[in-house]
């Protein structure tokens, strides 16, 4: 006789209902925004009852950073050393899971907006203003990183100023988007992003002397992009930024 397989602990069954509960948030925040959502709908959509949310978040707010920790979550956890992925494999992990490309692209993109919304809620309020700032500082740790790592030979910027940059140039591009602009594409964003990481000329008797890629070099649009490059792709991507295209 086959052994059947244990049941789920009291602790697992926890876990997918948090799991699938950010799953649906994610969705229906995406769908309505931040202030039109609601818990209801959210808790219906993920097969719960509202109660099962009160269960697992203390309201709509703390629901709403959830989603924004899972995508980041999936962010980090994706290994950086292979050229051939340039987007995260998500097939482990349910985070922006959908049927096409193109739905995926409409979700992002709600997800912005919605973020846009959160922001200004958060704004107002001491606690999630704080709790905000931290997941961006986690953003800026990482593009910090990314400068580091590029071995940056800059004799006035550090790489927690060029990080603070990247970021900037990262969630501003994306407001433009959003905003209804199309003067910024992922091409475009890329050559940003390559002009801040590019290494500045150290000057010896002879001349200036190239240590990589000289600062006044222009990037081509639709270069390779190297390793890094791709570590900004997923940022981007988990925090909604509509730029980011395949």
């Amino acid at each position: 006789m086959t052994d059947l397989p244990e049941p789920p602990s009291r602790q697992q069954r926890q876990q997918q209902t948090r799991a699938a509960l950010i799953e649906a948030a994610r969705e229906v925040f995406a769908e309505l925004g931040y202030h039109a959502a609601n818990l209801e709908r959210i808790a219906r959509q993920a097969g719960f009852s509202k109660g099962a949310v009160y269960s697992n978040f203390s309201g709509k707010a703390a629901l709403f950073l959830a989603v924004m920790d899972a995508n980041l979550e999936t962010v980090w956890s994706q290994p950086t050393g292979s050229a051939d992925t340039p987007r995260p494999d998500t097939s482990s992990a349910d985070v922006f899971e959908t049927a096409d490309e193109a739905e995926l692209d409409q979700v992002i993109r709600g997800f912005a907006l919605a973020t846009l919304e959160f922001i200004a809620v958060a704004a107002r309020d001491e606690e999630l203003s704080a709790e905000l700032q931290q997941r961006m500082q986690d953003v800026v740790d990482q593009y910090t990183q990314v400068a580091h790592d590029s071995q940056i030979v800059d004799d006035e910027l550090t790489p927690q100023q060029l990080g603070t940059l990247l970021t900037a140039l990262d969630q501003g591009s994306g407001l433009l988007v959003l905003g209804g602009t199309d003067l910024v594409d992922d091409d475009l964003l890329g050559v940003g992003m390559q002009r801040l990481l590019a290494t500045k000329s150290t000057t010896d008797e002879a001349g200036p002397v190239k240590t990589a890629q000289h600062a006044d070099q222009p990037a081509e649009a639709g270069a390779d992009r190297t390793t890094n490059s791709h570590i900004q792709d997923r940022l981007l991507r988990a925090l909604g930024n509509p730029t980011v295209q395949d």
